[in-house]
């Protein structure tokens, strides 16, 4: 088979495209430039190296359009936005998988902790299913709900299967120069991190100062822009009141903090959007799962009813702390991912 392998110059990129040129297949490199930081010299260097070929491509523009011009757009009106599920969707899963099917690929693999099985459910009917990856510590399925059937029939995860040690492990036995390489930042078009700084240069209306309300409505503070602040955050306010004070909400109409106790912070019922099933399936009228609110939840226990448009309501048994809007909610069946969603 011929595989294009989505190659960063990290240890988890490379070892993919070490271990499927091992199991005989055809494999070339392909580094996307997203931001002016990005670089494919330490991912043509692994391609020499292994005696692959390697294409690089330029979707800065693309990725500013699509993904940059999102972040910051979701920020501005009050929400935390999730940037690295939209990618996977529209550019590594979008832009770039259709970038190697039209260049004669039968695959695109990259180093994601997920697993993708064929399930046969009648004689002439068949589905792919989206599960967790084996090493919980290091499972990416949560970024991927957005995927669906005619994506994942191209897609190669071949390190599902394997412990990030174990990853190590292979890429040190091969000799691959990468393989002691850190960790990557989390969102890549941002240096050290610093999304604000990112946001700041923007000029958009969430750097600009405001008020900062009690439960009651009751000014209390003032704010020098709402970008500094997310739902849950109980340090930075600069306020001294007589308990302990938490952002429970930003109000992007008044451009105002609202603050509460740690009890104004749970939710029992989310509501949702731009929901996605990877089955293609429609929901029954309720179905019970396990849904996770962010990357590092462990997962709590739902009953999901949808609604119009798209629109999911979860109800949690037990209730949820810090819900953020713009954040995705992730729907699970034991290790199977059902889909995901937006919260609204």
């Amino acid at each position: 088979m011929k595989v294009f392998v989505a190659m960063s110059g990290g240890v988890d990129s490379s070892t993919t495209a070490a271990l499927l040129k091992e199991q005989g297949h055809e494999v070339t490199g392909v580094t996307m430039l997203l931001h002016d930081a990005a670089s494919d010299e330490t991912a043509k260097t692994v391609a020499r190296y292994l005696n692959i070929l390697h294409k690089t491509i330029d979707l800065k523009d693309l990725f500013k359009k699509e993904i940059i011009t999102y972040f910051v757009d979701e920020y501005n009106n009050g929400r935390t936005p999730n940037p690295c599920v939209l990618c996977n969707k529209k550019i590594k899963f979008g832009m770039l998988l259709d970038y190697a099917l039209e260049n004669g690929a039968d695959f695109l693999a990259t180093g994601h902790y997920a697993r993708i099985e064929l399930t046969r459910l009648t004689t002439h009917d068949s589905r792919f299913t989206l599960k967790k990856g084996i090493d919980g510590s290091k499972d990416q399925s949560y970024f991927l709900w957005m995927l669906d059937q005619q994506q994942l029939v191209h897609i190669l995860f071949p390190l599902g299967a394997y412990t990030k040690h174990q990853v190590r492990e292979m890429a040190r036995e091969r000799g691959l120069p990468v393989a002691d390489r850190p960790e990557s930042q989390e969102i890549c078009f941002v240096p050290d991190d610093d999304y604000r700084a990112l946001l700041r240069k923007s000029g958009k209306r969430f750097i600009e100062p405001g008020s900062i309300i009690s439960p009651d409505g009751t000014e209390i503070g003032r704010h020098k822009g709402i970008i500094d602040y997310t739902v849950g955050q109980r340090k930075g306010l600069g306020i001294a009141a007589g308990h302990p004070l938490y952002v429970t909400a930003i109000d992007i109409q008044q451009n105002a903090v609202i603050t509460g106790t740690d009890e104004d912070l749970y939710r029992s019922e989310i509501e949702c959007d731009r929901s996605n099933i990877i089955s293609g399936d429609q929901l029954a009228p309720e179905s019970e799962v396990t849904a996770r609110i962010r990357y590092n939840s462990p997962g709590s226990t739902a009953i999901i009813r949808p609604l119009k448009n798209g629109t999911i309501l979860a109800g949690f048994k037990i209730p949820q702390r810090a819900v953020a809007p713009g954040q995705s909610i992730v729907f699970y069946d034991d290790d199977i991912v059902i889909g995901g969603a937006v919260i609204s």
